[in-house]
């Protein structure tokens, strides 16, 4: 896993001004790549695109990356490594089913609103090389998890169960993903807030009564 990643406009994290040239690390590197990837698409940025952002020639870009596949993977992995750390939380490995897709759904809330750009990124991916059908492959195994974690929590009772485990994963993971469409991190809720705007809109329609 990469270091947590810079601001997308290059500046430092305590939010000082870019240092020039010879400042730029690899996780500002792939901030303004990201960032670049989500205004253009992936397939229309060029390497030259990139190193005119960051004021760089492609020699000096290619002795940070080996190319701009390689910033892609790394950026997949950086939403997908939180989302699949989720996973492995306590929060989600003990307690009720449903006690534990509820830890899922605000963790994932976090990663999106901590990592809002990469996971842009993410949902953006279509199968259109090895390094995206890999990452559409880690994000079927997470939905599967999800899924089962669904289904148990539909056999103990605590989640309707004349619905089916997969639709219900594809529908709250279809209300999390949207919120990358409108989310503002100046706006008034953070993560704990929409994760729990999250959670009461899902599980007062799903909860048994």
């Amino acid at each position: 896993m990469i270091d947590s990643p810079a601001r997308a406009d290059g500046a430092t994290p305590d939010g000082g001004a870019r240092r020039g040239r010879p400042g730029y690390d690899r996780p500002q590197i792939l901030a303004v790549a990201v960032a670049l990837f989500n205004e253009q698409g992936y397939d229309a940025t060029s390497v030259s695109d990139l190193a005119a952002r960051l004021g760089l020639t492609k020699a000096a870009l290619y002795h940070h990356f080996d190319s701009k596949e390689q910033l892609l993977e790394l950026a997949l992995a950086e939403a997908l490594g939180g989302l699949e750390e989720v996973l492995r939380t306590a929060a989600a490995t003990t307690g009720s089913a449903a006690d534990r897709l509820s830890a899922v759904l605000r963790g994932a809330v976090s990663v999106l609103v901590d990592r809002l750009a990469y996971v842009t990124l993410l949902l953006r991916v279509r199968g259109n090389s090895v390094v995206e059908r890999d990452a559409l492959a880690r994000r079927r195994a997470f939905d599967q998890q999800v899924t089962a974690l669904v289904r148990s929590a539909q056999q103990e009772g605590s989640l309707r169960s004349d619905l089916d485990a997969a639709v219900v994963t594809r529908l709250l993971f279809g209300m999390v993903n949207s919120i990358v469409e409108w989310y503002r991190p100046e706006g008034p809720e953070g993560a704990r807030e929409l994760a729990a705007d999250v959670l009461t809109v899902a599980f007062d329609g799903l909860r048994t009564r």
